[in-house]
């Protein structure tokens, strides 16, 4: 199987050295050729993740979007969710014809408040069969470096799913799979919306047991609007310990513990977390402008927070957390009156 990466962001260039340190000789696209030369010539990429080095021999790097489609059998779109669709609409409507998709956007398209598979399916006719995500708690920087990491992977066509996840699986990155693509990719959205509440209140001066208390009811209100969607899997505690003691058989792995709860709490307690970094300079007086001026990296959560709010009102879930980041992020509701409304919920 050859893959192609759409994206040179941080997360781009951590799949990419995933994929090559696995021996796989990938195309990868880069819209900046000056970026495409230094990664030739100097063999990292000088914009991203710059100490993780690459084998250029196994590096097909181009500005083409659509000679990375044809040479590869599977794509991995890792654009920012704001840039995704006006990339790819300038795309042939039958270029992922015969192609397996791997998203790896941990956000919503904001301009048609989709998950990238429906986006696919109206644009594209393409089929959520050869659809896949890849999720979970796992900070570039930290794969980068090589630290132990676990990424989910969901699609529904179980083998398929397998043999995608088997390219990624290396001395410091596990790999889980499921079917569950929808509640893995929304979960992954509304934790980008938690991690910016999470920085805002940091970002107010309130501490650690308050900020424990607001993830928790985090990873409740999550639960419920995954609940209200259809997704069954939710609970981290599902394992039949007891069962498994008699047996004596190792547990199946519980894939919510670790793309739900646990990729909640990293992108909200994280200083890697750029979602976290924009809510607290939110919370310290930052206008959301100068913010997104200050970053240099783009945090979903700030569009995912209006899609969500949009969403939510045909899902029907009871979201104080996630609406009062929306308030404060688009409708000017001051930060501090805000935290005074999540208080008063949380009692």
């Amino acid at each position: 199987m050859t893959f192609g990466i759409l994206g040179s962001g941080s997360w781009g260039t951590a799949i990419a050295k995933i994929l090559t340190d696995n021996g796989n000789t990938i195309y990868w696209w880069n819209r900046n050729e000056k970026s495409i030369h230094q990664i030739q010539t100097r063999h990292h990429n000088p914009q991203y993740l710059s100490q993780a080095y690459f084998d250029t021999n196994k590096l097909n790097l181009t500005t083409d979007v659509a000679e990375v489609i044809t040479h590869s059998d599977c794509i991995i779109i890792a654009i920012p969710s704001a840039y995704a669709s006006s990339t790819l609409l300038q795309l042939g409507r039958d270029i992922f014809k015969g192609k397996k998709i791997v998203s790896a956007i941990k956000g919503i398209l904001p301009d048609q408040n989709l998950l990238l598979n429906d986006f696919l399916k109206n644009e594209f006719s393409f089929p959520v069969q050869d659809y896949f995500a890849v999720l979970g708690p796992c900070h570039a920087e930290e794969v980068a470096a090589e630290k132990l990491s676990y990424l989910t992977f969901s699609g529904m066509d179980e083998v398929v799913t397998q043999l995608i996840a088997g390219h990624f699986k290396t001395p410091y990155i596990n790999t889980i799979n499921n079917n569950d693509i929808y509640g893995v990719q929304y979960a992954a959205v509304l934790k980008n919306i938690y991690a910016l509440g999470a920085g805002i209140a940091h970002g107010l001066d309130y501490g650690d047991n308050f900020l424990s208390v607001l993830i928790a009811n985090s990873a409740d209100e999550m639960a419920g609007f995954l609940r209200n969607l259809g997704v069954q899997n939710i609970q981290v505690g599902t394992i039949d310990h007891h069962k498994v003691q008699s047996s004596n058989h190792k547990p199946q792995t519980n894939y919510a513990a670790s793309v739900y709860l646990g990729d909640l709490l990293v992108t909200c307690y994280s200083l890697y977390s750029r979602n976290r970094t924009f809510g607290s300079m939110i919370g310290k007086g930052y206008s959301v402008k100068a913010a997104q001026v200050e970053m240099s990296m783009v945090a979903e959560g700030y569009n995912a927070s209006k899609c969500m709010y949009i969403i939510n009102q045909s899902i029907k879930a009871e979201m104080p957390i996630a609406e009062t980041v929306y308030q404060i992020l688009w409708e000017n509701l001051p930060a501090a009156k805000g935290f005074n409304r999540i208080e008063q919920a949380l009692e």
